[in-house]
């Protein structure tokens, strides 16, 4: 008997209840790291420059990003970006960085300033196919997308997938992918391992960031162990790109390496991988 479906958008699945997933190399859990590359605009909010909150994610661009860069090729894994368009305009070096090192560029709307909420679907679809143009004008297809801010309309779900959009991170629902009534995927983004909601005032310590990670993948891992888990850690350049941080992720990373049991992989390589396995109803 089928239980009630509480949206629109996709079916309630019990974790207990979906099908085996196994990944790459016997691991257990797949591993994707995700660094929200992006740009705000000076001017927002006030008359006046918000230099304080700019500037502070200037430094993320400026310093911060070239931090992160370093510590995630010591352990071979090509980032997923989050990325506002508008980093290709403002941030060329950046954009040449990331590309030659193979990172995916997943889209994050043109900059966290505007938030897609709010907006006519008219604008929202305008908003994505620029985002879409200049993701391909550097070589790649806009396969994931990551709502400025996790923010979506009523409409957002189908014009991705108009787009040709594969996934989508910002039902942060589950542990393994799922797929959407309208053909997209679910991808097991996170706000628990997200420097985000967790570094900016208050603040925890970052020894405790480090702990929620290796205790997340530790028990990810036993998980997988039954059946494949999906784990994403979600940074900004501008929080974990800090002095007093950066060495914590570093560890952090080395822990996970050192379980043989993980898969370092980017969004489009996961999701493909489930959809390989995938059993339709």
């Amino acid at each position: 008997m089928n239980e009630p479906n509480p949206f629109p958008y996709f079916p309630y699945q019990a974790i207990v209840d979906r099908p085996p997933v196994a990944w790459s190399n016997g691991a257990h859990v797949a591993v994707w790291v995700i660094p929200n590359i992006e740009h705000f605009h000076i001017e927002i909010g006030d008359p006046a420059p918000d230099i304080r909150n700019f500037s502070r994610r200037d430094y993320g661009n400026r310093v911060g990003v070239w931090r992160l860069i370093e510590v995630l090729a010591k352990h071979a894994i090509r980032g997923t970006v989050a990325l506002n368009g508008e980093v290709a305009r403002y941030y060329p070096r950046i954009m040449r960085e990331v590309t030659g090192l193979g990172w995916e560029l997943m889209g994050h709307g043109l900059t966290n300033s505007v938030r897609l909420s709010g907006l006519s679907k008219d604008r929202e679809a305008d908003v994505i196919a620029q985002t879409q143009r200049i993701i391909k004008d550097h070589g790649q297809q806009m396969r994931g997308w990551l709502g400025p801010g996790l923010t979506e309309t009523f409409a957002t779900l189908d014009l991705l997938r108009a787009h040709g959009v594969d996934y989508v991170c910002d039902w942060v629902n589950d542990d393994l992918p799922y797929r959407m009534n309208n053909g997209l995927y679910a991808i097991p983004y996170s706000l628990e391992l997200n420097d985000l909601p967790h570094f900016n005032m208050p603040s925890i310590g970052i020894d405790e960031f480090y702990r929620r990670i290796c205790e997340t993948f530790d028990v990810l891992c036993e998980e997988g162990a039954r059946n494949g888990r999906v784990m994403g850690i979600a940074l900004h350049p501008f929080l974990i790109g800090v002095p007093h941080r950066i060495r914590y992720l570093d560890r952090a990373l080395q822990y996970i390496a050192a379980s043989g049991k993980a898969w370092f992989a980017t969004g489009h390589e996961i999701i493909e991988a489930y959809r390989k396995q995938e059993k339709l109803e």
